[in-house]
């Protein structure tokens, strides 16, 4: 995984061969949350890099881009961005929030399930339950769209899209700081999920994953 870098999410900080770097002032419990991120071990179809993190949504902020990468073949993309505020936020109730965004393509048949929301709501917090990670406040949302392609791009199959947003409160160890690399296993737990790989540990009979694409995705 590259080296995971950061920033004052209001603008402030230093900007390193145009990556972004976690300044000294920030605060301990953040750059000790932003180290664990670093330091996660991911399985190889997971591919991971530091990438601008949003503004105003809290005093600090760092971002990171994954994409499932199985024998060449795109399955799965997403954004994992980790908010910290010392002051606390009220709709939080704690100091750090993380925010997701995972999305894939689906087989028609799949997109068509009508209880898959709830399915896919249920691979994130399964993903965290499996890990041991208490989190607090979680909402979110799963939206399904499907595409079909007429006149110059008829010859491509329709094509089916689910995206997951969402976000939640991890508990604060000690020192303040959140378990923050065993969130991010987790979260790449349901990249996975979502993009129809195999469990990378041992099966768990409860849950439910996507059947393997029988192909490329048509570009």
């Amino acid at each position: 995984m590259a080296a995971a870098q950061g920033q004052r999410s209001d603008g402030a900080g230093e900007m390193d061969d145009g990556q972004e770097v976690v300044a000294d002032t920030a605060p301990l419990p953040f750059r000790a949350a932003v180290e664990a991120l670093r330091g996660a071990r991911l399985r190889p179809q997971i591919e991971i890099d530091p990438t601008r993190p949003p503004r105003r949504l809290a005093p600090y902020a760092y971002a990171l881009e994954a994409a499932v990468v199985d024998d060449g073949e795109d399955l799965a993309d997403g954004r994992l961005v980790l908010l910290h505020d010392p002051a606390g936020h009220d709709a939080w109730k704690g100091t750090f929030r993380l925010v997701t965004l995972v999305r894939a393509e689906l087989e028609p048949e799949m997109a068509a399930d009508p209880l898959l929301p709830e399915v896919c709501w249920s691979w994130l917090t399964g993903a965290l339950q499996a890990r041991g990670l208490a989190c607090g406040e979680p909402s979110g949302t799963v939206t399904r769209a499907g595409s079909h392609y007429f006149g110059g791009l008829a010859e491509r199959p329709p094509a089916s899209q689910i995206e997951i947003r969402a976000s939640w409160t991890p508990r604060e160890g000690v020192g303040g700081a959140p378990d923050a690399g065993a969130h991010l296993a987790a979260w790449c737990d349901l990249l996975g999920q979502v993009a129809g790989l195999p469990p990378a540990g041992p099966a768990d009979g409860s849950v439910v994953t996507l059947p393997q694409r029988r192909g490329p995705r048509a570009d």
